[in-house]
């Protein structure tokens, strides 16, 4: 697990979150900023696991310093084998020493169940349609503190 460019990303991102279509974007306009945080697994040279964060108001409490977690992405041969798991405390971990109370999160509801099993929380009543994929998504957050 380790820190990574953004563009390392794109094709995972693609492969596991837009059913490998090369017309729906991959990039969030806040990837280059230095503020955001890009996290990724591999296993031998092969990336399998992206996590991306940015800071961002929280829907949840407002008052906290807070990250937007976007882009979480497995790779379909390898789910359910801990590797986002690994990349999440990874991420946690970094993203609480640098201050970060709060995560939040627009979780696919297919993937609710491995949130909440890391610790993340659902927001009752934040149930829609991702504008992107047209799946539905739910907001989850965690506390850092």
């Amino acid at each position: 697990m380790r820190r990574v460019d953004p563009l390392t990303l794109h094709e995972l991102r693609r492969r596991v979150l837009r059913f490998g279509d090369p017309t729906m974007s991959v990039a969030d306009p806040r990837d280059e900023e230095p503020t955001s945080l890009h996290f990724a697994g591999f296993l031998s040279d092969r990336l399998v696991v992206s996590a991306s964060f940015y800071p961002s108001l929280s829907p949840v409490n407002p008052e906290l310093r807070t990250y937007q977690l976007r882009y979480m992405a497995t790779d379909l041969d390898v789910q359910g084998r801990g590797y986002g798991s690994r990349v999440l405390e990874q991420s946690e971990r970094e993203l609480r020493q640098l201050g970060v109370e709060q995560l939040w999160a627009n979780g696919r509801d297919t993937a609710l169940g491995f949130y909440v099993h890391t610790g993340w929380s659902t927001l009752k009543g934040s149930e829609h349609l991702s504008p992107e994929t047209q799946l539905a998504h739910t907001v989850i957050f965690k506390g850092l503190r």
